[in-house]
């Protein structure tokens, strides 16, 4: 797995995020400095989250930042909204966050003990019907609640301010039609045995994908009611995944590596990136473009469907996790240094040497 992405997770132990999970994120004077994995757009404000329970905002475009305080302590993962005002964040310790006011107070709706109860009462309600799959699942249960808060969720996605989906480490997913006032597990509708770790969820044309680890990915066209397995060619980790028009789906990883397929998933290309360097996020453009960001500190831009990735930014010494694109039409990153607003040049930056 990607040091940059995965190393966040053993920022804590596991006997300390119960204690995290309890204690607010304490104001930092650098915060906006410290390593922030992602950054998203509501409305005209953008928000990162980050390490220690840091969210920051901006509402200058990404000129300056201010912290807002968060009722954790733990790494937070990913942040998305559904509209200019209701957004969700997600972190370790199985942490769901809600805001309705564009970020600037958040509540705590799961953690991961409430979750391991939600699954061990759904697998004992299945085991009580018999058969072996039952067993099995109240085992993995029991093993959950056992563990305690230590499994990470690693994106969220809503489709509106009611229904919500997240994913995370071990195959876990969870589910709400509430806005997230109720949760409940749903690994069983998707075929991944294993339970890899699920990384990345991306949503066009009615069609909902999660992508994950050792070449995971899954597709669901019925509202989440049940997954099919995506044949793909790559056996390591997919980051994250990127859905277009016309049956397009962009994933991307470890060591650089990225495919494409434009028929939905029935064949796929393989996608010279320029680097080998893992890819951890990225973003598709109005115009059809595709940005993608990477642990080198570049950011890669494609223009079409299909094509190759050249290098249109490169930050040296900084990797990046996250990318979104501000109200004034630059680029904002997340990484290991904090966020930053860019202006991106207008052609790759090997034209210009």
């Amino acid at each position: 797995m990607a040091a940059l992405v995965m190393s966040p997770m053993a920022a804590t132990s596991a006997h300390a995020e119960p204690e995290l999970l309890a204690r607010p994120s304490m104001q930092d004077a650098r915060a906006s400095n410290r390593v922030m994995l992602a950054v998203s757009r509501a409305g005209k404000r953008l928000v990162a989250v980050g390490e220690h329970g840091i969210i920051l905002l901006s509402d200058d475009n990404g000129k300056t930042w201010q912290q807002t305080p968060a009722p954790v302590s733990l790494t937070l993962t990913n942040v998305r909204y559904v509209d200019a005002t209701h957004g969700w964040a997600v972190g370790h310790g199985g942490v769901v966050l809600h805001t309705s006011d564009a970020g600037k107070t958040w509540l705590k709706q799961l953690d991961g003990a409430q979750a391991a109860a939600l699954a061990r009462e759904t697998a004992a309600s299945q085991a009580a019907k018999g058969g072996e799959d039952g067993r099995r699942a109240l085992a993995e249960a029991e093993q959950l609640v056992a563990d305690g808060p230590d499994k990470p969720f690693f994106d969220v996605y809503f489709s509106d301010e009611l229904h919500g989906l997240v994913v995370g480490a071990y195959g876990l997913a969870f589910a709400t039609d509430d806005g997230g006032k109720h949760w409940h597990p749903i690994p069983d509708r998707m075929p991944n045995p294993k339970g890899h770790h699920l990384y990345s969820i991306s949503v066009a044309n009615n069609e909902l994908l999660i992508a994950g680890e050792q070449g995971s990915l899954f597709r669901s066209n019925d509202g989440w009611k049940s997954f099919t397995k995506v044949d793909t060619p790559y056996s390591g980790t997919y980051f994250g995944v990127l859905t277009g028009k016309k049956d397009e789906i962009l994933v991307f990883g470890l060591r650089g590596n990225i495919y494409s397929s434009r028929d939905a998933g029935q064949t796929w290309q393989k996608i010279d990136g320029g680097s080998s360097a893992t890819v951890t996020a990225g973003l598709r453009l109005s115009d059809g473009d595709v940005l993608l960001v990477n642990e080198a500190g570049q950011v890669l831009q494609s223009r079409g469907p299909g094509g190759q990735f050249r290098p249109l930014l490169s930050r040296h010494g900084s990797q990046l996790t996250g990318i979104a694109k501000s109200a004034d039409g630059n680029i904002v990153l997340s990484g290991m240094r904090g966020v930053a607003s860019v202006t991106l040049p207008t052609q790759p930056a090997e034209q210009k040497q």
